[in-house]
């Protein structure tokens, strides 16, 4: 008996791959969908996410860390460090200043 509602549990209550966070996440925030610019190279796209359901997509100038769009519906603290993780993890930084 404990045998079927333990399985019973996991085919219809655990985690599914679904609900699973996408990709890379900081607090709130999660980012996926990485991809380089084939023009510039020194560039990473992105979707952000959060937890309220907001989702857009970003540019993000991995030489400077600098975000673009600068203003939108994701928290931009939580999706700079998203974005600054994702050039660091990908190696698409540009030469030491």
């Amino acid at each position: 008996m404990a045998g079927l509602a333990l399985s019973l549990l996991l085919a219809f209550g655990g985690p599914s791959p679904a609900r699973a966070a996408p990709g890379l996440c900081i607090g709130p925030v999660c980012g996926d969908g990485f991809q380089r610019s084939p023009q510039r190279p020194f560039q990473l796209q992105l979707r952000l996410s959060d937890q309220r359901g907001h989702h857009e997509r970003v540019t993000v100038d991995c030489r400077d860390g600098r975000i673009s769009p600068e203003i939108g519906s994701v928290e931009r603290g939580y999706g700079a460090a998203v974005a600054r993780r994702a050039c660091r993890l990908s190696q698409v930084a540009g030469p030491p200043a």
